[in-house]
């Protein structure tokens, strides 16, 4: 028995089965089952699924009590392949594939889903159209010689089964949820806001904190509306050009406690207040609907709930069950280390794989022994900081480390130019335009007419927009770089775990949660060590850097920092 299998939901609640020999193509005849689960949980023996999309047929499976090893979601390979062939923005699903190569008419993409509250019911409708399953492996087949064809085509399968892993850990994730405790947000929340006032209005701590502000300036002001704040300033004779913390902070005024004590209470009341536990939190668990893949860069975001951006204060309601034990790690200095291994540096490779703290490591070679110099550049040449004090840490970071610093200089060139720029595996930045979209891009938006698949400069566009562009492209080679070792490092972690009751509850680009029994925890973290390793060998093959992790065994989240 072949161990790929293709599968075809139908409209019925069955699905449409077919063996898939090495090709890809099919091995044997199709066959129709009654039951989804039941067609998958006949044939264990079958590691790696073919299937549309792991949205529309994994929750299910997992309702079921069905989990699978493997799978390749079609329509997730049609994003990173239109990406790698210079034709991202086009139609990304099956059916759109189908047309293309069909030489049909080619249907838009369905509207994205909402992100309201309760929205993750939306986790078991159907989005897109389903294909008949001769239909969906004309695609795959067709998916496979695309591969072949890629720059280099075994770094881009291997993506693309990372990718498709990812799409099943977060399925995973979104079915076990965050252990969430209520009755700890409630008191946390009484302790910063105080008591809630009837109608909705601002709880007694934002009331309070608001008289101060407007007794500061002698006459009402709303801190919340940061245009009235600018004018109560003018009024006073000083001058701001926004209410951000780091200008206040440089304000002398009796104002500017309140304002900024105000402003950070009132993020918790907004983002993280009684409303969202309500929307949010159910049976003991926070599940905000993780979306792996979800960035230009492929780093991971959520549906809603604000998950990646969870304040301390608020993890003190992130409590394991009893008896159980969260695994906390943050990987330590993950994106100098992947540069060290994308750009192949002889010196930040020798650097980023010792036992000692990488940027100091690189200010005892470069800058005298300080480290947050170190820091300032080695971050700068990432993110673009190439002015005033950059550009002099820049030059010093050169000297020491000349390979490295040239690797993001010809991404930013490439950037600018408006030539394809990829990852390690051949995850490839899109347009600007649609990268622009991404909210974690900010690229300037290219000539709409200008539809070529390796695109020059844009005509009529300012140099500045060139700039920006190769700034994004600059750090997207090591964030994506980056991500596309995490996923490989979770799906090291999740074989590992898949003997134990160990559950993935949460990850962002450098952090991951497992929910375990207390005598699992050693198990874990040394799991956690092995899937770093082994991800490195996979992503970037056999190079000196290591990616260690700062692992806590806790009970509450708010306790691993």
């Amino acid at each position: 028995m072949t161990d790929r299998w293709a599968l075809a939901p139908t409209e019925d609640g069955g699905a449409e089965v077919a063996p898939l020999g090495p090709d890809g193509l099919p091995a044997g005849p199709e066959r129709r089952e009654a039951d989804l689960a039941e067609a998958v949980r006949a044939r264990p023996g079958v590691t790696r699924w073919v299937w549309r999309s792991t949205a529309e047929v994994y929750p299910r499976l997992l309702a079921a009590g069905v989990r699978v090893e493997r799978c390749y979601d079609v329509e997730d390979a049609e994003t990173l392949l239109l990406g790698h062939e210079g034709r991202s923005g086009l139609p990304r699903s099956a059916a759109a594939a189908l047309a293309r190569l069909r030489g049909g008419p080619v249907p838009p993409d369905p509207p994205p889903r909402s992100t309201a509250p309760g929205a993750q019911s939306a986790l078991f409708e159907t989005q897109g159209v389903r294909l008949p399953l001769a239909d969906l492996l004309a695609v795959y087949a067709e998916q496979q010689r695309r591969h072949d064809r890629a720059a280099h085509p075994d770094r881009m399968r291997l993506l693309t089964a990372a990718e498709s892993a990812g799409m099943l850990i977060a399925a995973e994730m979104n079915r076990a949820g965050l252990p969430w405790r209520a009755d700890v947000h409630r008191e946390v929340l009484r302790e910063l806001l105080g008591e809630r006032y009837a109608g909705g209005g601002e709880p007694r701590r934002l009331a309070e904190l608001a008289d101060e502000v407007s007794a500061a300036f002698g006459h009402r002001v709303r801190p919340d509306l940061p245009a009235e704040v600018v004018r109560a300033f003018a009024r006073a004779g000083i001058r701001v050009g926004s209410t951000r913390r780091w200008e206040l902070e440089s304000v002398d005024h009796p104002a500017v406690a309140p304002l900024l004590a105000y402003k950070r209470l009132y993020r918790i009341w907004v983002a993280h207040g009684w409303s969202w536990l309500q929307d949010w939190v159910r049976e003991g668990r926070f599940r905000p609907e993780f979306l792996a893949g979800g960035t230009v860069t492929g780093r991971w975001v959520t549906h809603g709930g604000g998950a990646l951006q969870i304040p301390k204060v608020i993890r003190r309601a992130v409590v394991a069950d009893p008896g159980w034990r969260l695994v906390v790690a943050d990987a330590d200095q993950m994106e100098p280390r992947v540069l060290a291994a994308i750009s192949r540096d002889p010196g930040l490779m020798e650097v980023a794989g010792r036992d000692t703290d990488l940027y100091q490591s690189v200010s005892d070679r470069a800058f005298s022994g300080d480290r947050g110099q170190a820091k300032l550049a080695v971050l700068g040449a990432v993110y673009g900081q190439t002015s005033g004090d950059g550009l002099k840490n820049l030059a010093a970071l050169r000297r020491r480390f000349p390979l490295a610093v040239a690797y993001v200089d010809e991404a930013a060139r490439a950037g600018e130019e408006g030539r394809l720029v990829r990852t390690w595996l051949g995850r490839t930045c899109p347009p600007a335009a649609e990268a622009g979209d991404d909210g974690e891009a900010g690229l300037p938006q290219e000539d709409p007419g200008d539809t070529s698949a390796d695109r020059g400069r844009v005509p009529g566009r300012a140099s500045t927009d060139a700039r920006a562009r190769g700034r994004f492209a600059r750090n997207f080679v090591v964030q994506g770089s980056a991500a596309d070792w995490a996923l490989l490092m979770l799906a090291a972690l999740r074989r590992s775990c898949r003997d134990m009751a160990a559950e993935l509850v949460f990850f962002q680009h450098d952090e991951v949660i497992v929910h375990c029994p207390r005598d699992e925890a050693d198990a874990v973290v040394e799991a956690i060590r092995e899937a770093a390793e082994l991800a490195g060998r996979l992503t970037f093959g056999r190079t000196p850097v290591r990616f260690p992790f700062t692992t806590a065994v806790v009970e509450c989240y708010a306790d691993a920092k």
